[in-house]
């Protein structure tokens, strides 16, 4: 009886039921690694149609080289939001500053690492290779002057580079998480249509009726009021990211969502919703993959503006940084071209000796190109190597 009801009664330890799981696994194993093989397959694809376009890999080279000095700016000397102002010893009797032996043109230097000023604008060191004796290093990119007579100075090259990370992690942040939440909302409202299209896409078009740029102004100066003086450097930087967000996402909703209504009526989607696919997983899979591309496009033109926009917002004097000047790149950018006005009626006054610090605009905003065009090149480059229909 117990041998009968071994038999045919509930399967034991040993009995099929417990082979079930390792026949599951051993199934599913060889798809796992089919699957694996694909994705690396497809990567190296990537990787090779990536390489044949030149300009890809020059915008791959340049990011790779300011990521480098971002990564680099933390080991630099100096502090990561502030920079260090320096006085000339040329006719400068100011304390609150790093000492640098500064001279007359025309005049015999005092000794090595001492740099040559105009008699007129003392603060106006050119870009210079000679290497300093002093602990504060070159300035192989000139000075940055915010009084020219005063003697008072700072490091451009140190700005630059204790810049690369604020400026590339900002432009980032702010650009992706406008492009993602674009992209969600576009799929949805592009594949859902309906009440949901429309609510989306009347919010959206609200947004893209106020100027973008006096947006981020009202709302930096409504969220700095409403939150107080008492906010931190980091709470700052997020109040930024926040306002540029908010006014970011509407054109990538647009955009996303015009491709979305075509996709969905491809017959792929159609085959997978006739498979019994869910809505999630027909967006996942099949949606958002295939509207990428006018994303990465729209992505390579924004992210070099960033950088400019907070230049911008500089320049009409709204406080968002906690020193000035503070090491971003738009920010140089923006003090140098507010100086320009005084170096400009100097050289057109007749008989007044003057320098024009061409450094202080070319140099920021040769940093700013740099950085727009290698991203503007490498996802051109990786949109075409991506796109299925290039890749035949």
């Amino acid at each position: 009886m117990a041998d009968s009801s071994g038999a045919t009664g509930t399967p034991t330890a040993n009995g099929p039921s417990a082979s079930r799981p390792s026949t599951r696994a051993q199934v599913d194993a060889p798809a796992r690694r089919s699957s694996w093989r694909a994705q690396m397959e497809q990567a190296r694809r990537t990787w090779y149609l990536l390489r044949q376009n030149t300009l890809a890999m020059v915008g791959l080279g340049l990011l790779l080289l300011l990521l480098v000095v971002a990564i680099g700016s933390f080991f630099y000397p100096g502090p990561s939001d502030s920079m260090t102002l320096y006085c000339g010893s040329y006719l400068s009797t100011a304390t609150n500053c790093v000492k640098v032996c500064t001279y007359v043109a025309g005049q015999p230097s005092p000794g090595a690492g001492c740099y040559v000023v105009s008699s007129f604008e003392k603060s106006l060191v050119p870009p210079t290779f000679t290497l300093s004796p002093l602990s504060i290093g070159p300035l192989p990119l000139g000075s940055l002057a915010t009084v020219p007579a005063s003697g008072l100075f700072y490091n451009l090259a140190t700005g630059l580079i204790k810049g690369a990370p604020w400026s590339l992690g900002i432009s980032v942040t702010i650009v992706g998480s406008g492009a993602l939440i674009g992209l969600l909302l576009g799929a949805i409202a592009g594949f859902h249509g309906g009440l949901l299209d429309e609510v989306i896409m009347r919010l959206t078009d609200i947004f893209l009726s106020i100027p973008g740029l006096l947006l981020v102004l009202v709302l930096l100066a409504v969220l700095s009021t409403a939150l107080g003086n008492g906010l931190s450097f980091v709470g700052r930087v997020g109040v930024l990211v926040g306002a540029f967000v908010v006014t970011w996402w509407p054109v990538y909703t647009r955009v996303v969502r015009g491709q979305a209504l075509v996709v969905r009526e491809q017959k792929y989607v159609e085959a997978a919703r006739a498979g019994g696919a869910p809505n999630r997983r027909i967006l996942r899979k099949h949606i958002i993959p295939n509207v990428m591309y006018p994303v990465l496009v729209q992505l390579s033109l924004d992210v070099g503006t960033v950088p400019l926009l907070i230049g911008v917002i500089v320049f009409l004097g709204f406080p968002i940084w906690p020193s000035t000047p503070f090491p971003e790149w738009g920010t140089l950018s923006a003090i140098a071209v507010q100086n320009l006005e005084t170096f400009v009626l100097d050289c057109a006054t007749p008989g007044v000796a003057c320098t024009f610090p061409w450094w202080q605009i070319l140099f920021p905003g040769l940093t700013v190109f740099l950085f727009a065009i290698s991203v503007n090149f490498f996802a051109d480059g990786l949109r075409d190597a991506l796109d299925p229909r290039l890749r035949r």
